[in-house]
């Protein structure tokens, strides 16, 4: 004798789920807030949600995750998406981490420029963002400052990854013929500069300003959006100079004109400062295996790395 299973719908008293993609007045349903708050939520990107013709539409399931993480002051366990700053050592750092946790989690690094990777932050598409604003001497005011233009800041704590110095990246035919910042910024090169928002356009434009000159008397032949991507237009002679690290210069072969030392430094949540990934990120980058990359590419100062520099 066969035997049909038929399914039962819930009953009234248990109630039906949402939608898996909800309006503004389902999710204020569902999350038992009223419908101006969500709005203003989804406004300035705090909860999962997209515009399709004009109306917020909230994923059902993003929604989800983005609750039981905001609950849990995003100590989750299985990812690390760090955006910001470009920098080599960083990106050898992670890729170390990610070769020793393999498929147990995920770590990743979106070179995004200072101001954006902070955006990012905000809105909570990244848990760690790479930060430099200007001098060592003058990152204690200028960084805590950065972080200060988004009201999630309270939430924040900054973590001082290394200094290291930055300066112009030339080929070594360049350096043989111009040796200093001024002699470089007269010399009418074709140069590759950064976007907007970036640490090394703002040091740029600073070095510029104590030539008495400005970004725009530059020849600018292509744009950089990361110091790599600068380093390698400079080493396929695609440009003849442009911002960056000392760093980024050797790992291309290329040559360097330093403007200074800079902090570069980790602003992130509280809650993923505790986060074993975070931990296993820091610990890669004090490891004599760092150290001794640091050492070979040059410009790296590991003096007061994974020190506390700020809290609000």
């Amino acid at each position: 004798m066969s035997t049909t299973l038929t399914r039962v719908p819930p009953s009234d008293s248990v109630g039906q789920q949402p939608p898996r993609f909800m309006n503004i007045r389902q999710v204020s349903d569902y999350l038992h807030l009223n419908e101006k708050k969500i709005y203003t939520l989804a406004s300035e990107g705090q909860i999962p949600a997209t515009k399709v013709t004009g109306k917020w539409l909230f994923p059902r399931d993003l929604v989800d995750q983005w609750l039981i993480e905001s609950s849990h002051g995003g100590v989750l366990l299985d990812r690390l998406i760090i955006a910001g700053s470009d920098d080599p050592l960083l990106h050898r750092a992670v890729s170390q981490v990610a070769r020793k946790i393999q498929t147990s989690a995920i770590v990743s690094y979106s070179s995004t420029g200072t101001r954006l990777g902070l955006s990012q932050l905000a809105r909570q598409r990244a848990d760690v963002c790479a930060i430099h604003w200007g001098p060592a001497e003058e990152s204690h005011m200028r960084h805590p400052a950065l972080l200060s233009r988004h009201r999630q800041h309270s939430k924040w704590v900054l973590v001082h990854a290394f200094k290291r110095e930055i300066g112009v990246i030339v080929t070594p035919d360049t350096r043989l013929k111009w040796q200093t910042i001024p002699e470089l910024f007269g010399a009418g090169l074709s140069w590759s500069l950064r976007q907007d928002g970036t640490g090394s356009s703002r040091f740029m434009e600073e070095a510029l300003s104590h030539c008495g000159m400005k970004l725009e008397q530059l020849n600018q032949v292509e744009q950089g959006l990361t110091e790599r991507e600068i380093a390698s237009q400079i080493a396929m002679g695609i440009a003849e100079a442009g911002p960056g690290a000392r760093s980024t210069a050797a790992e291309f072969g290329l040559d360097f004109v330093s403007m200074g030392w800079e902090c570069f430094d980790l602003a992130l949540y509280r809650g993923v400062f505790f986060r074993h990934l975070f931990r296993e990120l820091m610990q890669q980058l004090e490891s004599p295996e760092s150290l001794q990359q640091a050492q070979l590419l040059g410009g790296y100062d590991f003096s007061e790395t994974g020190k506390l520099v700020w809290s609000s």
